[in-house]
This record gives C-alpha cells, structure tokens and sequence, in this order.
C-alpha cells in the first residue's frame, strides 16, 4: 500500500474531529438535528483551515445510510464511498479548471435527474472564485430554486471575488484561523500516534509558521518526520522555517524597550547572520509588542492573548518597562517597516534603522503633550503681566528680546516675556486708550504702534511675536499683517483664534469696528523701523490731564518734542541662555540653542 502523508491520513472524518472551528460544525449539526437543511452552503477562510473538510463531513451526513443524521457511522458504505471520492451522488469540482460557461450548463443538464442511491445529490465546487462571470450568471437561476434533491456547497479563500448574487443565495460559514495552541495540542497526538518524540518549544514553532493552517502544520510535521527521523528539536524547525527562535525574539524586544542599541542591532546581527527570515522576524515582534499592548490595558487579562508560558513571563516583566503610549508609537513604527519591507532594496539596514526608530519612539511626546506644555509655559510668563502700573520715571528701554531657535522635533517654546518695569509706590487703575484718541485710518504706522500698545497692556507675550510683524494694508475692515521672510516661523506660533479676537478686540477700541485680522508672509518696507519693546504701562487720567495744559493755560509742548528717544541697552547672549524660562523649556522638549539672534 502506498504511503499516506499525515494531512491525508488524519483528516477529520466527522465534525468532532474538526479542530478550532466549533462555531460552523454547531451550526450545521443543529440545521441537521432542526431539519432546517440550506440548498446552498458558502465556505470561507484560509488555505488548511477545514473548507471542503466540513463540506465532506456535511454531506456523509446528510447521505450516510438513514440520514441526515450528525452520528454516522464511519464504516457505512456510503460514507466511505465520500471518503474515498467515488460516491456517484456527491460530484466533487475544481473550480479553476472547470470555470466556463460550458461546464455550469452540464451541471445544470445533471442536476435534473434523481440521486443514484442517496437522499440527496450534492456538488461541491472548491476555489469557486476561479469561475468566470458568465459562469457565475448562468448558474443563478439553478442556485437559487434547484431541484428538491440538489445541495450546493461552495468552498473559497477568495469570497470578494465571488459576485454578490452567488453570496445572497448561499449560507456563508466564515472559517477562522486555528489558533496556535490548538494545532500544537493536536500535532502532539499525531506525533505520538506516529511514536515521533518531539520537544514543545518545536511544537511551538510548527505552530508559529504554519500562521493558523492546520495543513500546513501537518505537512510541516511531514517533512520533519523525514528529515530527523523520530526526535525532533526546535533547532531544527527553525532551521527550515528560517524562524527566530523565542527567546530571541523577547532578547530584542527588551532590548528596544530598555534603550540598548548595542544589544538590539548585535541581536538582529546574529540573526540576520543565521539566515533567518527577516520578514518573519518583524511579523514576529508585532505580534509580541502587540500581546503587550493588550497585557497592558487589559490589566493581565490572558484570555485576550495567544501566548506560551515562556511569553507570558516575558510580558510580565517588561510591562513595567514602558507604557501603553509609548507601546502603541512602536507598533506604528514596525508596522510601516512591515509596509516597506517588500520594496527594500536590503531588509537589514530597513529595519536596523526600524529598530533605531522604535528605541526613539519610547520617549517621544505626543502632539497633545506638546502644546499642554507650551501653554503651560505661556501662562507662567504671561502671568508676570496682570497688572498695570502708573508709569514710571523715565529709563532706559531694553533691548528687543532675541529669538531663539532650537533643535527639537516639537515645536520650539517661545522666547521669554519682557519683564515688567519697576512698580511705582501706588499703583493706578487700568484705563482703556480713548477711542476719540484713535489715529486716523491712513495712518498705519500711527495705528500699529497704537494696537501693538494696546495688546501689550493684556498679552505682552503676544505683543513680542508682533514687533517682528509689520502691518500692510486695512481696508474693507480687514487688518492684514505681514511677516518679513526672516520671521515667517512666527505665523504659526501667533495665528491662532485666540490671537485674532485680542487684536479685533484692541481695534474696535481704537475706533475700528468688526475688524478681522489676517496674517501672511510679506516682506517688509524698505524704511520700515521695527518698533522697540519698552515697557508697557497705562497713562494715570490725572496726569493725562495734567499734561494738556502748563499752569499758566498755556498749552503744553507735543510729547514727541519732549520725550527723548531711550537708548539701545547692549544685549547679553549668555544672559539669555541662562534665563530661568529658557532653561525651563530646554529640559522640558529635552533641546539645544543652536542660535541666538538679538
């Protein structure tokens, strides 16, 4: 007698035997036991999982001798005719060599005539996918009203290829992958069946290759049989997988979780070295940093994971290494490695460099991290600001505060606020700019001052993005202000709603209502002066009213004549570098100064 492979030879021969796909065998042994029999049956799922299994299982039940009925006997004539393929009642048929319209028209021509020796005449059709369009339509009308006699089971790994009309007159059973322990369980009993001794770290690893396929792992056990005689290792089932063995594979991943450079792309060396298969290897850690991810936010929860013992050992000492954020930023990383590694001209340096990327991604901040952060520091330098002295003596303007630019993938934090001048001994009321003191509208310089003055007395942080603007035109109510190419980084930092209301606010009180504000990269005129930042304070009304008249009513000189322009104060880069704002938000973005531009 000829030999028998194993997947042949331990093929399920009723629905007990099937393994892993309980939710369809229930379902036709109940429609059975109901008597609620379909005429036509759609079977789905991966390659090995136990498609025309089930549709050979089904039909021995409803044609074994004295059926349907779930509890056939094996050794019945008629089941073994099924079993052996030469039953004259069930037609079995290759869909990809019988897929023209000339073969569904001799179906149909069959189908008419009455079953030989059986209840019922059943055709199964596998890859039913494969049939032609016109194949398809010519046995609609068939599928949907056949003879009382007829069964239709269809068998394919490709259901979004089979046409819509098919699907609606079929019942469709989806078969799922078999998960990993299941097909190790069921090897060990062909293996000791076969008087095979085999280790179950090897188990484990027929089961990791063979991707949910019952077959496959069958076949893979075949082969192993054949090529070690009766002991097999799990050196050797790695060997012809050209898997990385476990304990590698949670090495790296720790390794990336810890930080260690050295050790993941040493580990990755040797694996690489050892001919294993690198796109095993990353569907390998997806897998595990996603069984982490799981472990996590499931508090431990094993029924959620498909883990050996040894895994969750691992799971449970590095869960205390990251957090599920920075565990969620490494799977994106392996899983666009996992998007480009087909096209990769060299699979080791890609993910050399995936493995740089996913030690970064554990520290890096989220977006939302960043902006919290920065409106946290906007807010403490703000706050230096709330109130408005009466002004003081004259003094010396400081210098326009420099911008910085940092080396950081987050936004940079902005540049520190001016400190305020010096209280006076008591302090005045706030007092709004009169809006009868509003310039005129052509005069846009005389207005920018006048607005830059007024939004200073609520945001002086928002005013020192402004003194880099410039103002362009106001006309039809729209206020638009330009940015010199040299501070165009400035315009997403301060076109923001929050921005836009402060200044409409500040000119519908210099006498400019319903005014909107646009901002735009523009460059600045040739005899544009960019204003100074002094010392923002609010004129007290008894001194306004003071200074209108001398004590004689003579009417005072314009304040321009008497005011004296305050000179330029040098500018200290090291002072600025050491400022305890600047500071702040070098350790918080974890950034350098690479400039200092006063």
């Amino acid at each position: 007698m000829s030999y028998q492979v194993i997947a042949r030879k331990y093929r399920p021969q009723k629905f007990a035997d099937v393994v892993g796909q309980e939710h369809v065998t229930q379902t036709l042994a109940n429609a059975i036991a109901q008597k609620r029999i379909a005429h036509a049956y759609l079977f789905c799922g991966p390659r090995g999982t136990g498609k025309t299994t089930i549709a050979r299982i089904f039909a021995k039940a409803l044609n074994c001798t004295g059926g349907p009925k779930t509890d056939f006997d094996d050794t019945d004539s008629r089941c073994i005719e099924i079993t052996e393929g030469r039953a004259l009642d069930v037609m079995e048929i290759d869909g990809a060599s019988n897929n023209g319209v000339e073969q569904v028209r001799e179906l149909r021509e069959t189908c008419k005539y009455a079953p030989a020796n059986s209840p019922y005449k059943i055709y199964i059709i596998d890859e039913v996918h494969m049939l032609s369009t016109a194949a398809f339509n010519a046995l609609l009308k068939t599928l949907e009203e056949p003879p009382a006699h007829v069964k239709f089971m269809f068998a394919t790994t490709d259901p979004e290829k089979v046409l819509p009309t098919i699907l609606s007159r079929c019942q469709r059973f989806d078969l799922r992958r078999i998960p990993s322990a299941l097909i190790t369980k069921h090897l060990a009993e062909i293996a000791g069946k076969e008087k095979v001794s085999i280790e179950a770290a090897a188990l484990l690893a027929i089961a990791r290759g063979a991707d949910g396929g019952m077959r496959d792992a069958e076949s893979t056990l075949d082969q192993l049989i054949s090529f070690c005689g009766d002991t097999i290792e799990e050196a050797d089932v790695l060997s012809m997988f050209g898997l990385a063995a476990q304990n590698q594979i949670l090495e790296l991943s720790r390794a990336v979780l810890a930080g260690e450079i050295h050790t993941a792309l040493g580990e990755l060396n040797s694996l690489a070295q050892g001919g294993k298969d690198l796109g095993r290897l990353l569907g390998d850690l997806l897998n595990h940093f996603r069984n982490l991810l799981i472990y996590q936010v499931s508090k431990g929860d094993l029924k959620l994971l498909e883990a050996s013992e040894a895994e969750v050992a691992a799971l449970k000492e590095q869960s205390a290494l990251s957090k599920p954020d920075a565990l969620a930023r490494i799977l994106e990383v392996f899983a666009d490695a996992e998007l480009r590694l087909r096209d990769a001209a060299s699979k080791k340096i890609l993910l050399e460099v995936t493995l740089l990327r996913a030690i970064d991604a554990r520290n890096a901040l989220p977006l939302d991290a960043v902006l919290k952060q920065l409106n946290q520091l906007r807010s403490s330098s703000g706050a230096i600001s709330s109130p408005v002295t009466a002004p003081a003596p004259v003094k010396a303007a400081p210098a326009p505060a420099p911008a910085a630019r940092f080396s950081l993938q987050e936004p940079a934090p902005p540049p520190p606020a001016p400190k305020a001048a010096a209280p006076a001994a008591a302090p005045a009321p706030v007092v709004p700019v009169p809006t009868a003191a509003a310039p005129a509208p052509g005069n846009l310089v005389e207005l920018w001052k006048s607005l830059l003055e007024a939004v200073g007395r609520v945001s002086p942080f928002t005013r020192g993005y402004l003194i880099d603007a410039h103002p362009v035109s106001f006309a039809k109510n729209i206020f638009i202000i330009g940015y010199d190419p040299e501070f165009e980084d400035h315009l997403g930092l301060v076109d923001n709603s929050r921005n836009h209301t402060l200044i409409a606010t500040k000119l519908a009180e210099l006498g400019h209502h319903q005014a909107m504000v646009k901002f735009i990269k523009s460059e600045a005129p040739a005899n544009w002066e960019r204003p100074t930042m002094a010392p923002v304070s609010a004129p007290a009304p008894a001194a306004a009213k003071a200074a209108s008249t001398t004590a004689g009513n003579k009417p005072a000189e314009p304040a321009a004549a008497t005011e004296r322009k305050p000179a330029p104060v040098a500018f200290n880069k090291d002072d600025f570098k050491n400022d305890p704002l600047i500071q702040k938000a070098l350790e918080v973005f974890k950034g350098t100064i690479v400039e200092v531009r006063a």
